[in-house]
């Protein structure tokens, strides 16, 4: 098997489960996450584009009901002994196969935990999973426990997010170099990627974002390239990535002579993060930390240019986001506690002028003031 962890450290998350099972009375939980099912059992696909559900009872059983597709992939990069097949064919309803193996599991009547919440389960799957189960048992949604339990790493996950955060900086480090007058975005892009591949990284769970000038403003992936003027911007979020887990990063890099604006737009981003670092401890939440940012933004006047949320916690993901469910937004009542990955961006677009400037970095919380896993500072940087 191909495991990124000791069996240890599994069945020390099999028993986290198990113990929040108990608590909420259920007697077995259907994990639709692939993140879930990856952090329980190690199982690596992106087969979750099809149907497919780990479930898990009370004693800690656990059955894969999955296609033949992904069979080997979850025997070769899973511990899960007990998998069954459902069967593609014109008309296939997998949830009845579902219904069927919850059946031969003794679960009929039982009190049933869904993770509805992902997007490992489509709406219309949901559907059909609902018609089936209406009648089965008690169902209720549980898509908040397993990736509650993520949310705190151990030891073995802190080591793979700092190797994350150092694949981060080399791909930074790749980019710099390309980014002047006549520098094009395709090169800049497939410098990142390379030297992430190249130091044992994997593929991220969103594209890298990547634009300049006009698109410099954006702060979603989109197809088509340019190449950069005497004078420019090229706003870049990109993230490490080993063995699934993640230590985004965010940076707006500038050509040519800096202009007042971007001067301006820079120091607020600076004092802001800064501002979100000291309220990144324990006895906060979530909700302080964007308060943090957002104080700074009103004090610079940007209020209207900065965005709603301004970061999130991290992890192992899969397509189509590296975002955990919890992010920093007014009023978010989420504790901040030791051990937890969280990425902090200050993301500032003044449409009025054009002018864009991001600055972002993940960090480890601690005891006190959290670690930024990457090794860059926080300046601004004029090619």
């Amino acid at each position: 098997m191909a495991l990124h962890f000791e069996k240890s450290e599994y069945d020390a998350r099999l028993d986290r489960l198990v113990m929040a099972m108990s608590e909420r009375k259920l007697d077995a939980m259907l994990l639709f996450a692939q993140e879930s099912m990856y952090w329980l059992t190690g199982y690596d696909t992106f087969g979750f584009c099809f149907f497919q559900c780990l479930v898990v009872k009370a004693d800690g059983s656990m059955v894969l009901l999955t296609r033949s597709a992904d069979l080997r992939q979850a025997r070769h990069t899973s511990n899960i002994e007990n998998i069954s097949l459902w069967s593609d064919r014109h008309g296939a309803d997998p949830t009845v196969d579902l219904r069927n193996l919850l059946n031969d599991l003794d679960l009929l009547g039982a009190r049933i935990g869904v993770e509805y919440d992902t997007h490992g389960l489509t709406a219309k799957n949901g559907r059909l999973l609902d018609e089936q189960l209406q009648t089965f048992g008690k169902i209720e949604d549980a898509s908040d426990i397993v990736a509650g339990l993520r949310l705190i790493k151990s030891e073995a996950e802190i080591a793979k997010a700092r190797k994350a955060g150092k694949l981060g900086d080399a791909a930074f480090d790749a980019a710099l170099p390309l980014i002047r007058q006549g520098g094009d975005e395709a090169e800049i892009l497939a410098a990142m990627q390379g030297a992430v591949f190249a130091g044992g990284g994997d593929y991220p769970a969103n594209e890298f974002v990547i634009g300049s000038g006009p698109d410099a403003l954006l702060c979603r992936y989109k197809a088509g390239r340019r190449k950069l003027n005497k004078n420019d911007q090229l706003t870049l979020e990109w993230a490490g990535v080993y063995h699934r887990y993640h230590a985004a990063m965010m940076q707006t890099v500038l050509t040519g002579k800096l202009s007042k604006r971007h001067q301006e737009l820079f120091e607020a981003a600076r004092d802001a993060l800064l501002a979100c670092e000291k309220a990144m401890k324990p006895g906060n939440t979530f909700g302080d930390v964007f308060d943090a940012h957002a104080r700074v933004m009103e004090t610079h006047g940007l209020t209207k240019h900065r965005l709603n949320a301004c970061g999130y916690s991290v992890g192992a993901r899969f397509s189509p986001s590296w975002m955990d469910p919890q992010m920093f937004y007014a009023a978010n009542p989420e504790e901040i506690a030791p051990d937890m990955t969280l990425f902090a961006h200050m993301i500032i677009m003044d449409s009025e002028t054009g002018t864009a400037m991001c600055l972002g970095r993940t960090y480890l919380t601690t005891e006190g003031e959290p670690e930024n896993l990457s090794r860059h500072g926080l300046d601004l940087i004029v090619q």
